[in-house]
């Protein structure tokens, strides 16, 4: 079967970071589709800015227009805290175990991953594939954790439908939600830092006018 990209987080807000991240991705794995999943209640992290259903719909509004993305409400909908190892494990029970699932990661989150509830339990469900900037060593960075780089130097890309690292290059995007969020608090202009119709949603709610 073809294989999956699950890609999770805030989008507090998507922007164009995430979107090149999943498309680039896509193509150079060649998923099938890459399925959103807008966290809940993160609980490694503050909780986010904005509610989560205003989250989700500006990442509905923001893949419409791209066949091969999805967006996946479930841990929105769940009244529990949203870790990424159950989300997983449900979506493994769906599918069944031969699909091919890779979790899509930005660095500074597989860096953070011993952090993580069950984190080992992960390559057990999905590969990983790790978003770099062109020219990083991730893998002999001396921010990664001795027990990240034991972890990974167990496993090499491959067939099945779990279990391995890959580390790919992205065109570099120096975009982040934090600077989309503080410009708009101060009623600068975010444009072209994300999707129009994700502006425009901001604006018609009035979203991140405060820090």
């Amino acid at each position: 079967m073809q294989p999956i990209g699950i890609f999770g987080g805030t989008f507090d807000p998507i922007h164009f970071g995430h979107l090149r991240l999943a498309e680039e991705m896509a193509e150079g794995i060649g998923l099938s589709r890459v399925v959103f999943i807008p966290a809940g209640q993160p609980p490694h992290r503050g909780a986010p800015r904005t509610a989560a259903t205003h989250r989700l719909e500006m990442v509905r509004r923001a893949i419409a227009g791209n066949p091969r993305f999805a967006v996946d409400a479930r841990e929105v909908q769940s009244p529990r805290p949203s870790y990424t190892v159950d989300t997983l494990a449900t979506l493994r029970a769906e599918l069944g175990d031969e699909p091919p699932l890779w979790l899509l990661l930005g660095a500074d989150a597989f860096l953070g991953l011993p952090s993580w509830h069950e984190w080992r339990q992960l390559f057990e469900l999905a590969h990983l594939a790790v978003a770099a900037r062109p020219g990083a060593q991730l893998m002999q960075s001396d921010a990664m954790p001795e027990v990240l780089k034991n972890e990974v130097s167990q496993r090499q890309v491959a067939a099945g439908s779990a279990g391995s690292v890959l580390l790919r290059q992205m065109t570099p995007l120096d975009i982040s939600a934090t600077a989309i969020r503080d410009t708009l608090a101060r009623h600068g202009s975010a444009r072209y830092l994300l999707p129009d119709v994700v502006l425009d949603y901001i604006h018609e709610h009035q979203l991140y006018l405060h820090t």
